[in-house]
Formats: structure tokens, C-alpha cells, sequence
């Protein structure tokens, strides 16, 4: 009986063209047993040997007969639906699934996973931030192309593939590593002046939605996690929002979600007119949710936001995303003389040196006053 070669082992012989070939075994067909071969060319039989080898050695942190099992895109697949699936927040699930069937695949799905190169994903990145929006309605007026973040956030979902593809031993290397980003922008943060409160809060009485933006500019609350909030969350007696859910928009539905991080379960304090609003506002309600939509249930987070924005309008004020009337809250407080550990929990941030990260400008001004107070103070204490 014939010995059957051991996986690695390599061959060298002269063809009838002149060239020389190196063959080594890569493993067995599971279907037909028959053992499997590569094979490297060269013009002289130490470049083969060299190159043999070189073969050989890859071959070992590889399944070379796996590996050619998938494309790309069937990699992809297979990741989503056994490791993004489990890992990400399901918020995050539609976002992801996005990523890959509308600017993944029709670009380098085809590609042999275990043939993608730093260069393909370059093309695509480059491809992405030229011409990568899909056609919608509602992008019609926006650029063709997508933002660096957005460009970013996909090369890291391919990368969190290629590292999996890695680990099971059909790739050798990550071709993200070798990839150029674009740098993301600085979105700059948009907040509302204490006068421009005034105009807001006007028109938003006028809307019917006094109750919703005023707890929403009070307490810093997510857009999520003001949807999600129920009575049974609020403590009247004390004055203490506690949050533990928010809606979010999965798979086209609207539902509720766990929140973003283990910090954001937390206790939110409010004062005295926040909970006199929040009582007149039960006695309205006929259900479990503070801000329910008409029907009873949670409302769509979209449908928020395009409130927002009739209101902004309506009371002549520049539109701002939902999430800068969090930042108007954090911005006041600071401003006001709330410590920033204290608006770092009620934002639930990670850390108050996070929370200092995105509003120095503001710890800076209040920084400058207190030194002017300062030299007031001391300035007395100097005989002249």
C-alpha cells in the first residue's frame, strides 16, 4: 500500500516547458479522500525551492481546503450570523447587515476570502467615500459619497471578520492591517443658548410637546432612553428617574432594547418642576410609557427627531440633532457650576475624564472665570 504523504510535504521537478514546479500536499478532499496538492513555478529550481518552502511554512497556520470554501461575501455571512449576532447590540444588528450587503458585497463579495488583499480594501474605501450612498429618497440632497466615519465603522466590521477568519485557520494574515483610514471629521457640537430655550419652549407648548423636550433638556437622557422610560421608572417622592431600557428601531420594528453600556443603567435626579410636569403628564396618559405614541405603545425614534426639527423650525432656531440637546444640558450644567463628575454619571458616561474630553471648551471658560475670581480675592490680600 502506497504511503500516504503527510500534509506540508513538497516535491521539486523540471517541466516539459523549462520551467521548474514545487508541489506540496495541502490536505485530503473530504469527499473523495484523494489527497490534494498545490503547487509554486519558478524559472530555476532555487527560486522554487525557496518559494516551496515559504508554501510549506504558510500552509501550516492555514487550512488551505477550508479556506477555499468561501468567498468573501459567504465569509461575511457566516461571521454576522455566528459572532456580530451575539457580540453587538441588536440596535446595532440592521446597521451591520447594512454594511455588508450594500457596500461589502457588491464590491469584494466575489473576491476568494483567502485571495483579499490590503489593495482590494483600499479600492473599496476609496470607491465608498467617492460613490458609496445608496440611492434613497431621503438621500437624494445629501453627498454621493460616505462619510469618513462611516467608511471607518466598515473597515472594522471587516476586520472583526478577517480576525475570526484568522482564528479558524483561513487566513494567515488580517488585510485591514495593512490599510490607510480616512481620518474621521470633528462633527462640531450644536447647542441651544439659554435665550433660544425661551423660543423653543414657546413652540413646543404651541406642538403639544412641552413635556417631552423639557425632560429631555433637564435630565440629558439618550433619545432611546426617554422613549423607553416608564411610570413605574420614576420615583415622585424623591424626585428620581430610574433608567433602565430604551426603544430602538430593530429589523424595521420599534421595540424595546437593553440600553448602550453597563453605565448608562443608572439613577437620573430631577427637580422640583420636572416632577410636577411628569405628574401632569400621567394624568394624560393611558399607558405604561411616559411619551407613548398614539396607540399606546413606544414611539419611533425617527418620528422624534423630525419633531425636533418642526419645532426648531417653526421657532425660527438652526436645526440640531436630537443628541445635541444632551449636549445643551451637559453644556448649561457645566456652565452653571455642576461639577463634571456629577453631569458624567447623569449622562452615564464611563468615566468623568470622558466626559471633560468632549466638553473642555466649557471646564476651559469656567476655568478662566475662576482664575479672574482668583486674582479678585488675592488682589484684596496684597498691601499696596
Amino acid at each position: 500500500m502506497a504511503k500516504r504523504r503527510a500534509n506540508g510535504e513538497g516535491s521539486i521537478r523540471k517541466r516539459a516547458d523549462g520551467r521548474w514546479e514545487g508541489r506540496y500536499t495541502v490536505g485530503y478532499d473530504p469527499e473523495t479522500g484523494k489527497q490534494k496538492f498545490k503547487n509554486v513555478l519558478g524559472k530555476s529550481q532555487s527560486e522554487v525551492k525557496e518559494k516551496l518552502k515559504a508554501a510549506i511554512e504558510e500552509s501550516k497556520d492555514i487550512d488551505l481546503i477550508k479556506a477555499e470554501e468561501y468567498t468573501v461575501g459567504q465569509w461575511m455571512d457566516v461571521w454576522f450570523e455566528n459572532c456580530a449576532k451575539l457580540k453587538v447590540r441588536p440596535s446595532s444588528h440592521q446597521t451591520y447587515k447594512g454594511y455588508i450587503e450594500n457596500h461589502i458585497k457588491p464590491y469584494i463579495g466575489s473576491i476568494p476570502l483567502n485571495q483579499l488583499t490590503s489593495l482590494d480594501l483600499q479600492k473599496l474605501y476609496k470607491k465608498l467615500l467617492n460613490n458609496g450612498r445608496v440611492e434613497r429618497k431621503e438621500s437624494k440632497e445629501q453627498p454621493k459619497g460616505l462619510s469618513a466615519k462611516t467608511v471607518r465603522n466598515i473597515n472594522q466590521v471587516i476586520s472583526s471578520a478577517m480576525e475570526f477568519a484568522k482564528s479558524q485557520k483561513l487566513i494567515r494574515n488580517n488585510p485591514t492591517d495593512g490599510c490607510s483610514l480616512p481620518k474621521a471629521e470633528h462633527k462640531e457640537m450644536q447647542t441651544l443658548s439659554a435665550e433660544q430655550l425661551s423660543a423653543f419652549f414657546t413652540e413646543a407648548k404651541e406642538s403639544g410637546v412641552y413635556e417631552f423636550y423639557y425632560i429631555a433638556l433637564a435630565t440629558g437622557l439618550r433619545r432611546g432612553e426617554l422613549l423607553g422610560l416608564k411610570w413605574q421608572d420614576i420615583d415622585f417622592e424623591n424626585g428620581i428617574l430610574h433608567i433602565h431600557r430604551q426603544v430602538s428601531r430593530i429589523d424595521g420594528e420599534v421595540v424595546e432594547a437593553p440600553l448602550k453600556t453597563k453605565n448608562s443603567y443608572r439613577n437620573v435626579a430631577i427637580g422640583a418642576d420636572a416632577v410636577e410636569i411628569l405628574k401632569a403628564q400621567k394624568e394624560k396618559m393611558q399607558s405604561d410609557y411616559v411619551f407613548p405614541s398614539p396607540t399606546g405603545g413606544p414611539i419611533s425614534p425617527d418620528s422624534v427627531l423630525h419633531m425636533l426639527h418642526r419645532v426648531l423650525n417653526r421657532a425660527g432656531l438652526p436645526k440640531v440633532r436630537f443628541h445635541d440637546l444632551r449636549h445643551t444640558f451637559a453644556t448649561l450644567a457645566l456652565q452653571n457650576g455642576v461639577d463634571v463628575k456629577t453631569v458624567s454619571g447623569m449622562l452615564g458616561h464611563y468615566s468623568a475624564g470622558f466626559t471633560l474630553d468632549i466638553y473642555a471648551h466649557v471646564t476651559t471658560t469656567a476655568q478662566k472665570q475662576a482664575a479672574n475670581t482668583m486674582d479678585s480675592v488675592l488682589s484684596l490680600a496684597v498691601p499696596s
